[in-house]
C-alpha cells in the first residue's frame, strides 16, 4: 500500500508526487551575518526523532510548497499546510 500525502489542494496523493526539501523551523540569517552564522545555517542541521516540520514540493502536482508535520521514526504525517498561508499568519488548509 502506498503512503498518502493529504495535500490542501489536490487531496490525498501519493508520497513520490513530492520532495522533501528540509526544515522547516530555519530562520535565514540576516544578509549581513557573519561567516559563521552562514556556515552554521548552511551545513549544521539537527537530526531530530519524533515530530518534526518541513518543507515538501508537490513537484508532480500543484507545484505548491506545503509545511508537512511528519514523525521521523514512524513517518506518520501529523498535518500538512500550505507554507504560503503560513508565512502570511494564514490557517493551515
Amino acid at each position: 500500500m502506498a503512503s498518502l500525502i493529504s495535500c490542501p489542494h489536490c487531496g490525498a496523493r501519493p508520497k513520490e508526487e513530492f520532495s522533501i526539501r528540509g526544515d522547516a523551523n530555519l530562520a535565514r540569517p540576516a544578509p549581513d551575518a557573519g561567516a559563521d552564522a552562514w556556515f552554521d545555517y548552511v551545513y549544521l542541521r539537527d537530526n531530530p526523532r519524533g515530530r518534526h516540520s518541513e518543507y515538501w514540493h508537490h513537484s508532480s502536482g500543484c507545484r505548491r510548497w506545503l509545511i508537512v508535520e511528519r514523525d521521523t521514526v514512524t513517518h506518520a504525517v501529523h498535518g500538512v499546510r500550505d507554507a504560503a498561508l503560513s508565512k502570511l499568519g494564514g490557517e493551515p488548509a
